[in-house]
């Protein structure tokens, strides 16, 4: 029994403590001295009173942080708050129970509310029914607190007046504060008011008394879809109430609102009107509003926009040109885009014509609306038009006629040039003895970008200085002023080096070499257009040897190219550097080379080639020596061979079938003992596998000293490939040599007896001569000897190398 209580004591015990947890009792309970909501500025104290004696705690703000206070008894704390200046939240803990909760306290700070000023209203019309009243006033100050506004309104219905009606505004916290109500149109007069209040205090604004026609405006108008034509545009006005006043508004795009004067209102809901003096092909936006005779005006319409149409453009094109310096057989026709006020619609193409009073039409062509030049046929004194096209037709023609010379007279002088941070100012002085012109053309383009970027602006006869705009930063700059003179002629004075802002370049040129003995050619490159700076006033050169000497060598920028000379024999680095009138860049790729010592063979050489060449310039100026060096030459490199199926012997071999006479001329040919001939023995080797021709018959009008041995073979080849002994004698004593060769296919001469000693003869005479040059060309007495074949005997058969002559003798 005893454990059955005490269960149900625990619980209960359990059950009262989640109820203690679940209610939330709070340890302390805390209060303000003026309460919860105080005026801004104030002071007042904060206590907090707890349910146990404990120590005491009291935080401020979130997160909570403690702050400093006083005890007023053993259960409680204070703090006094002086000039608050915003809401404050505070709260109050204490030690003595975990179960309880901290007190806390929101204090809102602010102001009472002020009189509302400045109340008016006005009457919205919305039809002969009746309309919308609409209040408007101003709050003084900002309360800091939840504000409460009533709009009170008294109507009055012709003669007698109806109870008060209110209307509650909703707390907005905005400087003006608004309320609407519907009235009818049998309300002629209104009085009305405003209260407004908080938790601070109230406040009431003057009563406000208004006659409805005093302040009776009519609803906005609604706009139709205009109708344009190229300078005139319709508008329809449709109103809910016929009103006295209308006024309309257009712009175009990028335009302020231009008023339109309306007369003549028409005393209906819907009024017509003509907007005119418009421009073709412009978007205009319109609007409008509409008004009461009291000059009350409604609000503005809804914007609605349309487009006028297009007409032919109404101007020529601004046109230009400039000769490409690598063509000279076209010319580059440029023109300038027309605004709108000139194209009057949307460009469709160009066409371009060259013209020529002598040929007739040289040249035509449409060109897309995107192209802002054209290259056409240059031809002398043609004429060259440009027209702009659109949907309703041609501008007028835009002519320049084309010559080549540049006038007698030049254009300008003293050009001066005045840059700017975003322009630059050029101006100039006619020189006295200059024609008059009709105008001045002023062009420019970034450098070496005339084709691709050129500008350029027209200028009256009578002005003598022009601005340059759309000038890049980092960029160089050139150009020319131009004068035109009325025969079409063109002057031109060019400047150049024209930029507004500089730095010196941030890389330098790319540079090649090319050695040839103690020179160095070397080249280069531009440096990127972006990483120039401006424009470049200097290149410099720098080379440096092993031995750490350093030479610079300054170059003009039209250069590409630069040779250095007399380089001493070393090991060398080369490379540039780019100035700009900011200062000069760092160095470019770096590259090595070597100047080699200088050999003195070429020399000997050359000299000894000399002296040969003089020595036979010598020998061939004696007639003797001569023949002697050309019968020389005729050995080393021998004379074509004729083919041996084509001589006379081979034809008679044909027509006698096989039988060849080989005849000489009678002559003397006895040998002395002292004159030996020399004798050539040709053998014929036999070799395997090989044919012989057909017995031959030699004539009886051989040389008694020849012998001849028939021998009949196979009549196979005609010129079969043979293998010889050849046997040679001459004067010398010790050149008694028996050589042997294979056969060969290299040609070899031939020498009649009768040749032979006409040869002798001339040698003889020649020796009497030039007895010392015997040693020298030693002489050869070549004899018609007996010759044994083994076959037919054909020219095959009887080679003799003429080389074989000049071996082993001593000169």
């Amino acid at each position: 029994m005893a454990a059955v209580v005490r269960t149900w004591a625990i619980i209960a015990a359990a059950v009262m403590l989640a109820v203690q947890l679940c209610a939330g009792e709070a340890s302390c309970s805390i209060w303000s001295s003026a309460g919860p909501v105080v005026h801004r500025g104030s002071s007042f104290k904060v206590f907090c009173t707890f349910r146990c004696k404990c120590k005491g705690s009291m935080n401020s703000g979130h997160p909570p942080t403690p702050q400093s206070h006083k005890e007023l008894n053993s259960t409680t704390i204070y703090k006094h708050i002086v000039n608050i200046t915003k809401n404050l939240t505070y709260s109050c803990e204490c030690d003595c129970s975990a179960f309880l909760d901290p007190c806390g306290l929101d204090i809102s700070s602010g102001y009472p509310p002020d009189i509302p000023q400045n109340v008016s209203c006005f009457y919205n019309v919305r039809n002969n029914e009746g309309g919308d009243v609409v209040c408007f006033w101003n709050r003084v100050r900002h309360t800091y607190l939840r504000d409460s506004s009533v709009l009170w309104v008294r109507p009055v219905y012709r003669n007698h007046t109806v109870g008060l009606v209110t209307y509650n505004v909703s707390s907005k916290r905005t400087d003006v504060s608004s309320a609407s109500l519907h009235v009818s149109s049998l309300v002629k007069l209104i009085s009305v008011w405003v209260q407004v209040q908080n938790q601070l205090g109230s406040a009431v604004s003057n009563i406000v008394n208004h006659a409805l026609s005093d302040i009776a405006v009519p609803m906005s108008p609604a706009l139709d879809r205009p109708e344009c034509s190229s300078r005139e545009c319709i508008i329809r006005v449709n109103q809910s109430v016929v009103t006295q006043h209308l006024q309309i508004q257009y712009k175009a795009e990028a335009q302020t609102w231009t008023a339109f004067p309306v007369s003549g209102v028409q005393r209906s809901l819907v009024q017509v009107q003509s907007i005119i003096s418009l421009e073709p092909s412009r978007l205009y936006h319109f609007r409008a509003r509409t008004g009461f005779s009291t000059n009350l005006w409604s609000q503005w319409s809804s914007v609605v926009s349309s487009w006028t149409q297009e007409e032919a453009p109404a101007r020529e094109l601004d046109v230009w040109y400039t000769e490409p310096v690598s063509d000279f057989k076209s010319l580059r026709v440029y023109w300038k885009v027309a605004n709108i006020s000139i194209a009057r619609g949307k460009i469709i193409d160009y066409k371009v014509r060259v013209y020529s009073q002598s040929s007739g039409l040289v040249f035509s062509a449409n060109i897309s609306a995107n192209a802002r030049s054209y290259s056409v046929p240059f031809c002398t004194n043609c004429e060259v038009t440009v027209w702009a096209c659109n949907s309703k037709g041609l501008s007028p023609p835009a002519r320049i006629t084309t010559q080549r010379t540049k006038g007698l007279y030049e254009c300008c002088q003293d050009i001066k040039i005045k840059a700017g941070n975003h322009s630059v100012t050029i101006s100039w002085r006619n020189p006295e003895a200059a024609p008059k012109h009709a105008a001045y053309v002023v062009e420019w383009y970034p450098q070496g970008l005339q084709l691709e970027e050129l500008r350029w602006v027209r200028l009256n006869r009578n002005v003598n200085c022009a601005v340059l705009t759309g000038v890049k930063h980092f960029e160089c700059y050139e150009g020319a002023v131009c004068a035109v003179y009325d025969d079409s002629s063109v002057s031109r004075t060019r400047f150049t080096g024209v930029a507004i802002v500089e730095s010196a370049p941030t890389a330098g040129p790319s540079v090649q070499e090319q050695v040839e003995e103690n020179k160095v050619k070397v080249t280069w490159m531009e440096i990127k257009r972006e990483q120039r700076g401006g424009c470049i006033t200097s290149y410099t050169i720098y080379i440096e040897n092993n031995s750490g000497d350093q030479w610079a060598y300054p170059i003009p920028t039209s250069d590409r190219a630069y040779t250095l000379t007399d380089l001493s024999p070393a090991g060398y680095r080369l490379w540039m550097t780019a100035s700009t009138a900011k200062g000069e860049g760092p160095a470019g790729q770096k590259v090595k080379f070597f100047i080699h010592e200088e050999t003195k063979l070429p020399f000997i050489v050359t000299a000894v080639v000399s002296v040969i060449a003089l020595c036979l310039l010598c020998l061939f100026w004696r007639s003797s020596a001569k023949q002697r060096l050309w019968v020389f030459f005729g050995y080393i490199i021998p004379d074509d061979v004729p083919d041996p199926a084509n001589s006379k012997w081979a034809k008679d071999c044909i027509q006698e079938k096989g039988k060849m006479k080989l005849s000489l001329q009678p002559h003397d040919c006895s040998v002395t003992k002292e004159e030996e001939p020399i004798l050539v023995d040709v053998e014929e080797l036999p070799e395997q596998n090989k044919e012989a021709c057909t017995p031959i018959s030699f004539s009886q009008q051989l040389l008694p000293q020849t012998s001849l041995i028939q021998i009949t073979e196979p009549d196979t080849l005609l010129y079969p490939p043979t293998t010889y002994i050849k046997s040679f004698s001459q004067d010398s004593e010790s050149s008694n040599h028996t050589q042997t060769s294979l056969d060969t296919n290299t040609p070899v001469d031939y020498l009649a007896s009768h040749i032979q000693e006409s040869m002798n003869e001339e040698q003889e005479d020649e020796d009497e001569d030039f007895p010392e040059m015997e040693s020298f060309f030693p002489s050869y007495n070549i004899s018609v000897v007996p010759l044994d074949f083994g076959g037919k005997l054909t020219l095959d058969a009887v080679k003799i190398n003429g080389s074989d002559f000049f071996q082993n003798n001593n000169f």
